[in-house]
């Protein structure tokens, strides 16, 4: 049997698109669930006026961030390179099997005007009429073409379609898929300035690197019976289709970086972890056998099946990724967690408290790591007092209430010269039995009145355990003193 070969084929025009992402991820997942399997990384550079600088950077950062590794590469080698599309046009390949397709009667010299097919494409587009060019060239005898060639003609190749009969192909996801000939136009395969067309650089370079496994997005269904006719006229072997539905942004519209929709440099410059981006896109569009929503990737190579890949669109959520991105967050070892967090906690917060106590306030809180900023602006920033605060019918508070309460937490932690946070719960504890109060009647004032703010990512006890004694009763005294006015 023949060993599993995918290849991800991106085009270096800017940050990476989600979609673009997901491919990746069902490429190497397919590619790993063979032990021997490759999973290739080429670039796709044919389309010059769309390329970005430094893109291509940007594809080996976001694969190596997401942990997606390619056993071979432009970077890396290999024995099927070179792996970017203009390194080999200069071997002449494209031009080599365009010529020799037309050998084979696949394809045909056209000398037409290209601008005035594309005319008529556009009229009849606007009409709501389908297009099919009938190429007067195809009837050029071998002669004739060759004295227009050698008169200096431009030229492009063009594939040849049978007007007649049907072509059929099978997909992994969509089944068997039939279309009629006459449906299929005859696209160009090599362009006027020697360049192939993306679809046809495509086909030859699969073939020439062995690929066995084609995932793609299902807007290139449309395309495969036309990629068909080319392998057949070659007589080479038809790769395993793998079309995947698109991600959408909503129920009508697709996930588009056109349309300025966030790509994974987008999120995680949001504070998204990548391996929970990852966890994520690859639950877009495709079912596990059992409940399970977090997965490492090893996990995921185990589970996925490309049998469970839906037909229609998944909708890409982000609060379901916000959600996902916390779970990753809270699962982190402490110390891992804080050296991941730790800027985050110097940029909020420039006083001299503990790092590693905020840490695991933040832990149990913070959904992203952009949210660590505004969760910790109390700690330089006392924010204005604000007596409606402290009126909260969940935690049974009001300002008379609270007043009371926190003239007694002062009074009691004044006294206090063991200021742990397990003998600060402890004294706390006791006072709200001595008041006979709720929980919430003294913990929530005296949180408010650390942080004059309605959510914190700590609770009344850690708070005050990382303000410190001074700290924490300097902010009690204020507060006393504007509820008493």
């Amino acid at each position: 049997m023949t060993n599993i070969r995918t290849r991800f084929a991106p085009s270096p025009t800017g940050y990476m698109h989600i979609g673009n992402l997901r491919t990746a991820l069902y490429e190497y997942l397919v590619a790993k669930k063979d032990p021997n399997g490759v999973f290739m990384l080429r670039i796709e550079d044919t389309d010059q006026g769309r390329l970005v600088e430094g893109a291509t950077d940007i594809i080996y950062d976001t694969l190596k961030q997401c942990g997606l590794k390619h056993d071979e590469g432009p970077d890396v080698g290999g024995d099927y390179g070179p792996y970017v599309q203009s390194e080999r046009m200069k071997s002449g390949i494209y031009k080599k099997y365009a010529e020799k397709l037309v050998e084979l009667g696949g394809a045909h010299y056209c000398f037409c005007n290209e601008e005035q097919i594309e005319q008529q494409r556009q009229i009849a587009t606007a009409r709501g009429e389908s297009f099919i060019y009938d190429d007067p060239c195809k009837h050029l005898s071998k002669e004739e073409v060759m004295q227009r060639i050698a008169n200096g003609e431009p030229y492009v190749i063009r594939q040849n379609i049978p007007q007649t009969g049907t072509t059929t192909f099978h997909d992994e996801v969509y089944g068997d898929i039939t279309v009629e000939n006459s449906t299929l136009d005859e696209s160009i395969l090599l362009k006027s300035d020697g360049f192939p067309t993306y679809n046809f650089a495509n086909i030859i370079d699969d073939h020439t690197m062995n690929i066995t496994h084609v995932v793609r997005g299902n807007e290139y269904l449309s395309s495969t019976p036309k990629y068909n006719l080319i392998y057949e006229a070659f007589g080479w072997n038809i790769p395993t289709y793998i079309h995947c539905p698109p991600v959408m942004k909503d129920e009508h519209h697709k996930l588009s970086k056109r349309n300025g929709d966030a790509s994974f440099q987008d999120l995680v410059a949001k504070g998204y972890l990548p391996e929970a981006i990852i966890n994520y896109i690859a639950l877009l569009g495709w079912s596990p056998e059992t409940d399970q929503e977090i997965y490492s990737l090893e996990e995921l190579v185990q589970a996925f099946n490309v049998k469970r890949i839906g037909t229609s669109g998944a909708i890409f959520d982000i609060d379901k990724l916000t959600w996902m991105n916390g779970i990753y967050l809270r699962n982190m070892e402490i110390h891992d967690y804080l050296k991941l967090v730790d800027q985050h906690i110097k940029n909020a917060v420039k006083g001299n408290y503990d790092h590693l106590a905020i840490a695991k306030i933040l832990q149990q809180r913070a959904n992203t790591l952009n949210d660590i900023d505004e969760m910790l602006d109390f700690f330089d920033n006392y924010h204005e007092f604000n007596i409606d605060l402290y009126t909260n019918k969940k935690m049974k508070t009001n300002p008379e209430i609270a007043l009371n309460s926190l003239k007694a937490a002062y009074e009691t932690l004044s006294n206090l010269d063991d200021w742990s946070e397990e003998n600060l719960h402890d004294t706390l504890m006791n006072l709200v039995s001595k008041l006979q109060i709720k929980n919430g009647q003294l913990l929530y004032p005296i949180r408010v009145a650390l942080t004059n703010k309605q959510f914190t990512p700590g609770g009344a006890i850690e708070i005050s355990h990382i303000l410190q004694k001074d700290e924490t009763l300097r902010r009690i005294k204020a507060s006393i003193e504007n509820l008493e006015k």
